[in-house]
C-alpha cells in the first residue's frame, strides 16, 4: 500500500471558486443528511428491540460516527470533486471500483428517497385525517418540492437547508427539555430486559438513523474553501447531532419508559407542552424528510453528473458537472427515479418502508469502500488515517448486519460491471496514487 498522492488542482481555477456553500450551509446540509427522518420512530423501535440498554446502540454509533465524518471530511477537503466516494474509490482502485460504488449509491437515492419522505406522509396523513392516499401523495409532494429547490442551485436549497436545520434543531431540543422534568430514574432498570446481545438488534435498526455522512461528499467541491470548511462543518454536525440524538433516545426510555408509543416525539412535545404541541410533531417530520432528501439530492445530481463525466454513466449527464454549475439533467434522472419508486410502491401496494434495509446496505457498501480508501488515499501516521481504519473494520460489521438485504446492491453492482465492460476503454484512466 503506497502513500497518497497530494489533492490535484482543478483544471479551471474560475469553476472551483464557483463553490457556494459556507460552513453554516455544509454543516446545515450534513445535519440534514444524518438526522433524517429516523428520529421520528427509531427511538421507541429501538427501546423495544433492548429496553434501556439501546441506549448504548445509540452512543456505540455515535462513537462509530466520528471517525466514519472525520474520514469523509479528510476525503472532500484533499480531493474535493462532485464523484464524492465515487472519485475516492477510482483514485485507489481504479475504474471498476469507482463505477461500482458510483451506481449503488447513485441508484440508492431514487429508491430509498419514498421511504425517506413516507415518514412524514404518514404524519401528514394522520394531522389531516387521511390514509394511505394522502400518504402517497404527501410522499410525493416532498419528493417534488425537494427536486424544485434543487433545481434553482444551492443557492437556493442552501439557504433553505439553513432555515431548515435551525427550526428542526431548536424544536428537538424543545421535545428533550420540555419532557425530562416528567423522567423517572425507575425507568432505566431493568436496563437490559432482552438480554446485551440485543443491543445489536437495536443498533442494526438505528443504522438508518446514522447514514449520511458519505452523502454531502459530493458537495465537496462547492464549498467556497474546501480544505478549510469542509473539517469546520463537519465537526458542527458531529456536535449538533450528538447532543439531539443523544437528547431524545434518553428522554424517550427515561420519560416513556419500556413501551413509548410509534411517535415518541409527539409523546414528549404534548407531556411538556400540552396537547396543543402534537401538531408541531407534523412540522417536526415534514422539515426532516425535506433537510434528508434535500441533502441526498443536491449530493447525488453531482455524483452523476461526475459518472457521467468519467464515463461511468451516459456522458449526456456530465451537464453541469463544474463546481458551481447545477446538474439540472442528473438531477432529473433521481427526482424521476424517485417517483418512479413511489409508483411501484402505490401500484404493488407495498409498504413505504419496503426499501429501507436495502437502501441501507447500499449506504454501508459505500461506507466500505470509502473508507477503504481512505487507507489507500490518506497520509500514513495520521490520526484521520487510523480512524478510518476504525470506520472500515466498523463496517464490515455494518454489511454483516445487513445479511441477505445486500442483494440488491450487489445486482446493481454487476449492473455497472456489465456498463465497464461495454464502455471500456471509453472511461478515463484512474490516477494511481504517487
Amino acid at each position: 500500500m503506497t502513500s497518497a498522492a497530494p489533492p490535484t488542482q482543478p483544471a479551471d481555477p474560475q469553476a472551483a471558486a464557483g463553490g457556494r456553500l459556507d460552513v453554516p450551509q455544509g454543516a446545515a446540509l450534513t445535519i440534514g443528511a444524518v438526522l433524517g427522518t429516523g428520529v421520528i420512530s427509531l427511538p421507541a423501535l429501538a427501546v423495544h428491540a433492548a429496553g434501556p440498554a439501546s441506549l448504548l446502540a445509540w452512543a456505540g454509533l455515535l462513537l462509530l460516527s466520528v471517525p466514519l465524518a472525520t474520514t469523509f471530511a479528510a476525503l472532500g477537503a484533499r480531493y474535493p470533486d462532485g464523484g464524492g466516494v465515487s472519485t475516492y474509490a477510482r483514485r485507489a482502485f481504479g475504474g471498476r471500483a469507482a463505477t461500482v460504488v458510483g451506481w449503488c449509491f447513485y441508484f440508492a437515492i431514487p429508491i430509498g428517497a419514498p421511504t425517506a419522505a413516507g415518514f412524514a406522509g404518514a404524519y401528514v396523513a394522520d394531522s389531516l385525517g387521511g390514509g394511505r392516499q394522502t400518504q402517497l401523495l404527501a410522499t410525493g409532494g416532498i419528493i417534488a418540492l425537494v427536486a424544485a429547490m434543487n433545481w434553482f442551485g444551492l443557492r437556493v436549497s442552501g439557504r433553505v437547508q439553513l432555515v431548515i436545520a435551525f427550526v428542526l434543531g431548536a424544536l428537538l431540543l424543545a421535545a428533550t427539555v420540555v419532557s425530562l422534568p416528567h423522567a423517572q430514574l425507575d425507568n432505566l432498570t431493568p436496563f437490559a430486559p432482552q438480554g446485551w446481545l440485543a443491543i445489536g438488534s437495536a443498533a442494526a435498526l438505528l443504522v438508518w438513523a446514522f447514514a449520511g455522512w458519505e452523502a454531502v461528499t459530493s458537495l465537496s467541491a462547492e464549498y467556497r474553501e474546501p480544505a478549510r470548511d469542509i473539517g469546520r462543518a463537519t465537526g458542527i454536525a458531529i456536535a449538533v447531532i450528538s447532543v439531539l440524538y443523544l437528547g431524545i433516545a434518553f428522554a424517550t426510555v427515561a420519560v416513556l419508559g419500556d413501551h413509548p408509543g410509534r411517535a415518541p416525539l409527539s409523546d414528549l412535545l404534548v407531556l411538556g407542552l400540552g396537547e396543543w404541541a402534537r401538531p408541531v410533531t407534523t412540522i417536526v417530520a415534514v422539515l426532516l424528510s425535506v433537510g434528508a432528501i434535500n441533502a441526498y439530492f443536491g449530493g447525488g445530481a453531482r455524483l452523476g453528473a461526475a459518472l457521467g463525466r468519467d464515463g461511468s454513466l451516459p456522458a449526456w449527464l456530465a451537464h453541469g458537472s463544474s463546481a458551481g454549475e447545477v446538474p439540472r439533467r442528473s438531477l432529473a434522472v433521481v427526482a424521476f427515479g424517485a417517483l418512479a419508486s413511489l409508483g411501484v410502491i402505490t401500484v404493488g401496494d407495498l409498504s413505504l418502508n419496503a426499501p429501507l434495509l436495502a437502501t441501507t446496505g447500499a449506504f454501508a457498501l459505500v461506507y466500505a469502500v470509502g473508507t477503504a480508501a481512505a487507507l489507500r488515499l490518506l497520509p500514513r501516521g495520521t490520526w484521520v488515517r487510523r480512524g478510518a481504519a476504525v470506520g472500515f473494520v466498523a463496517t464490515l460489521g455494518l454489511l454483516a448486519l445487513t445479511g441477505t438485504h445486500l442483494l440488491g446492491p450487489a445486482l446493481i453492482g454487476a449492473g455497472a460491471l456489465a456498463w465497464t465492460a461495454l464502455h471500456r476503454g471509453a472511461e478515463p484512466t484512474a490516477p494511481a496514487p504517487a
